[in-house]
């Protein structure tokens, strides 16, 4: 099995956002990937005295290590025990109801000799290769899909839309979120390689257009995780004026997990 993992902070100057492991149980049967996206709060109160590295780094430890001693307790379950920890841990110190509380996105995934099982949960990415070299992306579009309109600024977006019927959501606080992820269980010998990408990373597709899903797959798996960050980063200082489609930021974390069986 080969595994990689790069995760690369938008500003050496500033903590990394996300969140990336990989388990591999000791009986050598299976693994896990987890990767998160801290969500950058706006200007202004989140209700809370952590940051989001401190969100996510809480999060995505309970997370990696639920998947990995839980192996019969399904991912979606798992991730809302890993909510309900997280949340357990600032409860009494601050307002977890705030719409801006520490917040992520979620990618995970689990393998055993049997079955490849994942859950996606607002903007990253898992794309899967199968023996046949077929790459498949796994996606939770709600946020993509919403009109350009309604997330004019962000306070519309935390009134409207965020964790809210027929808009997007995110891990925060609440761990029935859980059961909004999208999921589900492929057979392991129809999945030969699996990445995961925060949209820092994936923005080679999402946002410059440099290919599809299979061509950023293809990226990875020829030139390393390493090589499509990069590559990123060259399209950002190549358009520091950020002209397409608007980028809020010049760049954003980044990372890609990358798995071959």
């Amino acid at each position: 099995m080969r595994t990689e993992l790069v995760s690369e902070p938008s500003d050496p100057a500033h903590p990394n956002e996300d969140f990336a492991g990989v388990g591999l149980p000791a009986s050598g049967q299976g693994g896990v990937l987890v990767v998160l996206d801290g969500v950058t709060p706006p200007p202004g109160g989140t209700g809370c005295l952590h940051s989001v590295p401190w969100f996510t780094a809480r999060l995505g430890g309970a997370l990696t290590e639920l998947t990995v001693s839980l192996p019969d307790v399904p991912l979606a379950d798992a991730l809302s025990l890993a909510l309900a920890r997280t949340a357990g841990a600032h409860a009494e110190t601050c307002d977890l109801s705030h719409p801006r509380t520490p917040q992520a996105t979620v990618v995970t995934a689990r393998w055993s000799p049997d079955t490849v099982e994942y859950l996606v949960l607002s903007d990253s990415a898992l794309l899967m290769e199968s023996p046949d070299g077929t790459v498949t992306p796994y996606l939770d579009d709600r946020l993509a899909l919403l009109p350009r309109s309604a997330l004019a600024t962000d306070a519309l977006i935390d009134a409207n839309l965020r964790n809210k019927e027929g808009g997007f959501f995110t891990a925060a606080a609440d761990p029935a979120v859980a059961e909004r992820a999208v999921t589900g269980t492929l057979p392991r010998s129809g999945v030969r390689a699996l990445a995961a990408l925060t949209d820092g990373a994936a923005r080679w597709v999402e946002t410059f257009g440099e290919g599809d899903w299979a061509d950023c797959f293809g990226v990875i798996r020829k030139e390393g995780a390493q090589a499509l960050v990069d590559r990123v980063r060259a399209l950002e200082l190549g358009d520091a004026e950020r002209t397409f489609l608007g980028r809020s930021k010049t760049h954003d974390d980044a990372t890609v997990v990358f798995v071959e069986f």
